[in-house]
């Protein structure tokens, strides 16, 4: 498992390129048959990727945790953005085909990842959160009829914003949040530009109750997204290719622009679950 630090503004507005990148930016995120972990200091989320290819991959704690299991203390989101797979808890099978996803509650001890074909592997991407209670284990489907187990994302958290003449068309899909599937602390959810769009929102805005972190992905191999961040009069940019993830503080701005349309992940952890919970920046007052 790989330990982020957190980064104070007055200094974050003083590194190179090549510190931001090393502080923020989590350059590659799946690895056949392996699990990749990057702990971050900033409220203590753990973001990963799990790529089974030839083999299951079990999850375990690590040193960093200090603990029995990886949810002893914990709560995970999970999203698969690959081929159809599988998620085993607690003996419990759960198939979890592309874009459809998982919320596991603390107390969850055995995880397992499997995919179905080797020829078109799952990528499982996680994020996780210190919880003090356990909510339900559960199977999100962004379309479907819901079942013992399987929650289908509400109509109402399906929301089309933007328009194609600011191009910022897109469409925010809400996978885990308050009165839809219950946590301590975690949202997560995904957002689809559509095509002739590339910014994922503007104005931008900071939340200081909730940092975030963000999965880009569904871009080709020479195309790239601009993450902006920083404070709103001391911004600053990593550019981010396809499958890479950006580590965002609740004191940063967080927007971005493509080369050309894209999908990317969000998840949240912090004090608060209320999603509206912004401060937007004026465009006129960046710098």
């Amino acid at each position: 498992m790989e330990l982020r630090t957190a980064a104070s503004p007055r200094d974050v507005k003083h590194y190179t390129t090549e510190r931001l990148r090393e502080e923020f930016l989590i350059p590659q995120m799946f690895f056949a048959d392996d699990i990749k972990l990057v702990y971050s200091h900033i409220d203590r989320i753990i973001t990963g990727g799990v790529m089974p290819v030839e083999k299951e991959l079990k999850l375990t704690a690590g040193e960093e945790l200090r603990a029995e299991y990886f949810l002893e203390r914990r709560e995970m989101g999970i999203i698969n953005i690959g081929g159809a797979g599988a998620i085993t808890v607690d003996g419990t099978v759960y198939e979890v085909g592309a874009r459809e996803g998982m919320y596991i509650g603390k107390g969850a001890k055995d995880i397992t990842f499997a995919s179905v074909s080797s020829a078109a592997p799952a990528k499982f991407y996680l994020n996780s959160a210190p919880a003090h209670t356990t909510y339900p284990t559960v199977l999100i489907k962004p379309e479907g009829t819901p079942t013992d187990g399987v929650v289908i994302v509400k109509d109402e958290n399906k929301v089309e914003l933007g328009s194609l003449e600011d191009s910022n068309h897109r469409v925010i899909c809400k996978y885990i949040l308050p009165g839809q599937v219950e946590s301590c602390q975690l949202e997560m959810g995904m957002t689809h530009l559509e095509p002739g769009s590339v910014w994922n929102t503007m104005p931008c805005h900071t939340h200081d109750r909730r940092m975030e972190v963000y999965l880009y992905f569904d871009l080709p191999e020479d195309a790239f997204v601009m993450h902006y961040m920083g404070e709103a009069t001391e911004t600053r940019h990593i550019v981010v290719r396809n499958e890479q993830a950006v580590i965002s503080p609740s004191w940063s701005i967080h927007s971005g622009s493509g080369s050309r349309n894209y999908t990317f992940i969000w998840g949240m952890v912090g004090e608060n679950q209320d999603f509206d919970d912004m401060d937007h920046i004026e465009m006129k007052d960046l710098l």
